[in-house]
């Protein structure tokens, strides 16, 4: 894919509210596989919400990486039965869990951030690489204001690794228009957004925020290095993970 094409790409969409957007999308890339990846998030219900009522064929699936909070598996189930629609689980290999649990320990990722990002490679990463196998369209909840690293994606990116195209359709969203819009569709959404958790992950990574913090500043907080560039990966290059 050449950088104009994504040029286009990020020009043709750039005014388009969400439904259409998603619905322009299917037609633009009709006969292409289309994925979105859900971590349940507020953004992700908002997208999920729109996919499933327009009955698009996007295919919506969650890393369920048996870490996760109560809540969250809990609001897995509660938007499938909603919608009557299936929320596609990737879980990490059993093996390779086990074998880390062995030689770091169950929560061994405390210790630094080698271990850590190894644990997130385990149960994220590589579930997500298996999701993205066959896709040519990766579809996320990415928003420029939940970190400083968000602030200069685009619309529209091409992942060379992966050989597919990202389109990140609330990119510009605020949080505001997010509660909005759950609360103008009674869009299902995890009670713990509103006990200080902006972003969640998994229950040992994460916590809730204080006033004035990064929405992404209670991920991973233990860690000696600038929360505000925090990422588990799932949106960084392959290249990058591996010599982490």
């Amino acid at each position: 894919m050449k950088n104009r094409s994504i040029d286009t790409l990020n020009d043709l969409f750039k005014n388009l509210p969400l439904e259409q957007a998603l619905q322009r999308l299917q037609e633009v890339f009709d006969g292409h596989t289309m994925v979105f990846s859900s971590s349940l998030g507020l953004e992700d219900q908002v997208i999920t919400d729109a996919i499933f009522k327009q009955n698009l064929a996007i295919k919506v699936f969650t890393l369920d990486t048996q870490r996760l909070f109560k809540e969250t598996v809990a609001l897995i189930e509660q938007t499938e039965k909603k919608y009557q629609k299936t929320i596609v689980r990737y879980t990490p290999n059993e093996q390779a869990v086990e074998a880390y649990t062995q030689t770091e320990g169950l929560n061994g990722f405390y210790e630094s951030i080698e271990k850590r990002k190894k644990c997130c490679y385990i149960r994220k990463i590589e579930p997500l690489n298996r999701a993205l196998k066959e896709a040519d369209i990766w579809i996320t909840g990415i928003r420029q204001e939940q970190s400083a690293f968000r602030k200069n994606m685009q619309l529209f990116e091409y992942d060379s690794e992966r050989d597919l195209i990202k389109f990140n359709p609330l990119l510009a969203w605020t949080t505001e228009q997010l509660w909005e819009t759950i609360r103008a569709n009674k869009i299902p959404f995890n009670p713990l957004h509103q006990k200080g958790y902006p972003s969640i992950g998994c229950e040992p990574c994460t916590r809730a925020i204080k006033p004035g913090e990064d929405e992404r500043a209670g991920r991973w907080w233990w860690e000696n290095q600038d929360q505000t560039k925090q990422e588990c990966g799932l949106h960084v290059p392959l290249k990058a993970i591996k010599k982490a």
